[in-house]
């Protein structure tokens, strides 16, 4: 998953960061409600960790401003506050779910992870096709001919992402921010060697090069 991360605590904030990067997640990590405002606008994201008590903008309030623009992310609101209509507020403005600090990092995930099977369940189909190509996004499987293939998880994502948009010109910087968090090194042709990739484990022509633009696959 693609993950957005609110927290201005920076010992929690760089707990939870390092922690989810472990489990293979890409984060993006901010410190205030404003810049949180900003990114969601250029980039987005599987789901949203958002602290309640923020500076700048508080987090009822990105949360509040989100719905309204009409980004229907996944939200898990973190809040110090343990009383009922405290979480109701929250859950009322928007939130998919809550947690109350502390907390333990194994329920964050499992959380997560229920919130991305929802949003996939209401979204999408689990199982996207293209040609003779299968892709099963909650098992992380891909199938080629009903045989698997073995695929890293940004080949997959990769995959992933240029089937869903397919007929559409990607650009190389839409799919590095869909593979990578902020600060990650990339090198410069790091796109061009995954596609390299998918090409030979599937075949030659199924991603297309529009120079000086992007990539894209023929839509079907």
């Amino acid at each position: 998953m693609k993950i957005l991360l609110v927290e201005d605590d920076a010992l929690l904030g760089n707990g939870v960061y390092q922690g989810l990067r472990r489990e293979d997640h890409t984060v993006d990590w901010v410190k205030n409600g404003e810049i949180a405002l900003s990114i969601t606008e250029e980039s987005r994201y599987d789901c949203i960790i958002l602290d309640i008590g923020l500076p700048k903008i508080d987090g009822l309030s990105v949360l509040k401003h989100l719905r309204e623009s009409k980004n229907d992310t996944p939200v898990l609101i973190l809040t110090a506050r343990d009383d009922i209509s405290d979480r109701v507020t929250g859950l009322d403005a928007g939130a998919d779910d809550y947690l109350v600090k502390p907390f333990e990092f194994a329920e964050l995930c499992a959380r997560l992870r229920a919130l991305n099977r929802r949003k996939e369940r209401t979204s999408s189909a689990d199982v996207i096709s293209y040609r003779n190509i299968q892709i099963d996004s909650s098992a992380h499987t891909v199938l080629l001919d009903a045989e698997p293939v073995e695929l890293s998880r940004r080949e997959f994502a990769l995959l992933a992402e240029l089937i869903v948009n397919q007929g559409r010109v990607l650009s190389r910087n839409h799919l590095e921010q869909k593979l990578y968090s902020w600060g990650d090194e990339i090198e410069s042709n790091t796109i061009e060697v995954y596609i390299h990739h998918l090409r030979k484990k599937f075949y030659s022509d199924l991603i297309k090069t529009v120079r000086g633009i992007g990539y894209t696959m023929v839509k079907e």
